[in-house]
């Protein structure tokens, strides 16, 4: 414990102000209930003035927010604590030197996952701008997502760099990763237990006292940065895994010819004491932000930390090979897709699909990492001209998306369903297929969101994914 850095702390005295730097589905959030909570005076909002994001700090000063997907209660939170003069959001980094903690929630992806280099640009840039202000006895805390050895490495490095300051004995240094899913960050940050790990004692102290008011039903954890860092990236990693062992599943039970969900319930149903199933959902494929991304952070801090990693027999990393089949979920897509035009003589050149869902979740305006994306690239490779319709994401980058169902289903010749959003298990078959003028439209689910026998009855030629009992039906 470093007695200097204590001793800087106590002559500060509590947390009153808090920074937190990126406004985005961590951030903002985080932010908002920092504010609402009567320990803090104040909250900032630091978002670069940038031409994509810059929009954000006048929405936010506003209390409205910038993510349009369904996330209750944020919006009125925004509204509460700008009102009451706790929070305002800016882009001037100057008023870091104000705050008496500053936490950055910046996104950290690979670039290209075979070289397990990640894209560190945009937290450097933010590292730096946290570095140049902050003053004797900061707290600093990463809660993005990084390679194991980050915070005690890169970041301690930069920050040491810009302050002139020694990370652990003139300012405090902390990873506290953020467990959040879209569509209910505010409930998770509250009930989800609060991994922290300092880079010494008195830091993980300080980044307790941070964390514990915005906590209701969760618990703070704490532990080392790196094994803080280790503890993210590997649930995120098992999760990961976890699909892919439902997503293989589902690819047997098609050719089984048998339905994966009644397999899926089977297996569901064993309890007991001692007995973990813990069987997730198979699906389209696997997207956001996190887990398309957090088994290679996993990796490479082994590789980093550990020198060479060793796997029985030569085989891969289980994780590596995880990511592969989720990966290939939009290539089965693709495959179902032809497979159904085939049985309802089409050929896919020329072909009409309407793609339901360009978010990666549901009932979310989150596209990040979209397995849509993917699909959308092979099936125009195969000459088919694809509509996209998502009732919460109206603009993507060369990308055209309808928010209009009926104009995006009239005429085509398939649907395919790759997001489970609300609004699409009401599609009403009869109604579907006079729309499409096709005497057997296709319609693929991806998200078991429809029931097959109400579609083939009405005519569809059926596929979806673990569906091997109705997969090659008769055609009615």
């Amino acid at each position: 414990m470093s007695e200097r850095l204590q001793s800087i702390i106590g002559k500060r005295g509590p947390i009153r102000t808090v920074g937190v730097v990126g406004m985005g589905y961590v951030g903002i959030p985080a932010a908002a209930l920092f504010a609402d909570a009567p320990e803090f005076d104040s909250v900032v909002g630091f978002q670069r003035d940038s031409a994509s994001s810059g929009y954000k700090v006048a929405m936010l000063n506003r209390g409205e927010s910038p993510l349009k997907g369904e996330e209750p209660g944020l919006e009125e939170l925004l509204r509460k604590v700008t009102d009451a003069g706790k929070f305002r959001c800016t882009s001037d980094f100057s008023e870091i030197a104000g705050c008496d903690a500053v936490t950055l929630a910046i996104q950290t992806p690979f670039l290209d996952p075979k070289d397990l280099i990640p894209d560190f640009s945009a937290l450097i840039e933010g590292l730096r701008n946290v570095g140049r202000y902050i003053a004797e006895g900061t707290l600093v805390v990463l809660e993005s997502t990084v390679t194991p050895g980050t915070t005690a490495g890169m970041a301690r490095e930069i920050l040491e760099a810009e302050s002139g300051l020694t990370a652990g004995k003139e300012f405090c240094l902390a990873h506290a990763p953020e467990r959040v899913m879209v569509g209910r960050l505010l409930r998770n940050i509250r009930e989800h237990d609060r991994i922290v790990g300092g880079i010494d004692d008195v830091s993980t102290a300080r980044a307790v006292e941070l964390y514990r008011p915005v906590l209701t039903t969760g618990k703070i954890i704490s532990m080392t940065a790196t094994a803080a860092e280790v503890t993210k990236t590997a649930e995120n990693a098992f999760r990961d895994l976890q699909i892919a062992a439902a997503n293989q599943l589902a690819l047997h039970c098609e050719a089984i010819g048998v339905n994966v969900y009644d397999v899926r319930a089977g297996i569901d149903s064993l309890k007991g004491e001692g007995i973990t199933r813990a069987i997730l959902w198979p699906g389209a494929g696997v997207g956001g932000h996190c887990l398309t991304k957090d088994s290679w952070h996993l990796e490479r801090g082994a590789q980093v930390l550990g020198g060479d990693l060793w796997y029985p027999h030569g085989e891969k990393s289980i994780f590596g090979v995880a990511r592969a089949i989720n990966e290939f979920m939009p290539r089965h897509m693709v495959h179902l897709t032809l497979e159904g035009l085939k049985r309802a003589g089409k050929e896919p050149g020329g072909a009409t699909v309407a793609l339901l869902g360009w978010a990666f979740i549901q009932n979310s305006d989150d596209t990040r990492n979209t397995p849509a994306e993917p699909y959308l690239a092979a099936m125009e490779e195969t000459g088919a001209v694809v509509r996209i319709h998502d009732p919460y994401v109206s603009e993507y980058p060369g990308i055209e998306i309808s928010q209009d169902l009926v104009e995006t289903l009239t005429g085509v010749d398939a649907v395919v369903i790759f997001t489970a959003h609300r609004h699409y298990f009401a599609l009403d078959p009869a109604w579907m297929k006079k729309i499409s003028g096709e005497e057997h439209p296709v319609i693929v689910d991806g998200r078991n969101v429809v029931d097959p026998d109400l579609f083939i009855q009405a005519g569809f030629v059926y596929k979806g994914i673990g569906r091997g009992d109705r997969n090659d039906h008769p055609i009615r």
